[in-house]
């Protein structure tokens, strides 16, 4: 019976802090959320490959720093002989870049000039992803 008298002073925390972490949980979802911009409706992508069509020109430069138009070796000044001779038949082509990750960057920096100065604006360095 005297257990019954016993008033009670103390107030049980316990559901009070759930609710606080339930609020704290919320809060951080909200705000992640809203941190990934803007829903907007994407445009579709084609299949074809952005840079790597039939009309596409590759210019690889090897460990060794020889160039080469597509399979065929050539000098800086073939180089540009040749992409002027293509551009005059087709003003717009892709230029893909492919340096070998031991060639020394001037080769690839003369491929670059050579591009710059005929004016071609699709030009694309290949990579490989990351591992």
């Amino acid at each position: 019976m005297q257990a019954d008298s016993k008033s009670y002073d103390d107030i049980n925390v316990t559901p009070m802090v759930d609710l606080y972490l339930v609020l704290l949980l919320i809060f951080i979802i909200m705000t992640t959320a809203g941190v990934q911009g803007v829903k907007v409706n994407l445009p579709r992508a084609s299949t074809a490959p952005a840079l790597g069509g039939p009309k596409s020109q590759a210019i690889t430069i090897n460990s060794e720093g020889k160039i080469f138009l597509n399979t065929i070796p050539v000098t800086v000044e073939e180089l540009e002989s040749r992409l002027a001779a293509i551009k005059a038949k087709t003003p717009e082509f892709p230029v893909v870049i492919k340096g070998d990750g031991l060639t020394q960057y001037q080769g690839i920096m003369n491929a670059l000039d050579v591009v710059g100065r005929l004016g071609l604006t699709q030009i694309g360095l290949a990579t490989q992803p990351p591992k």
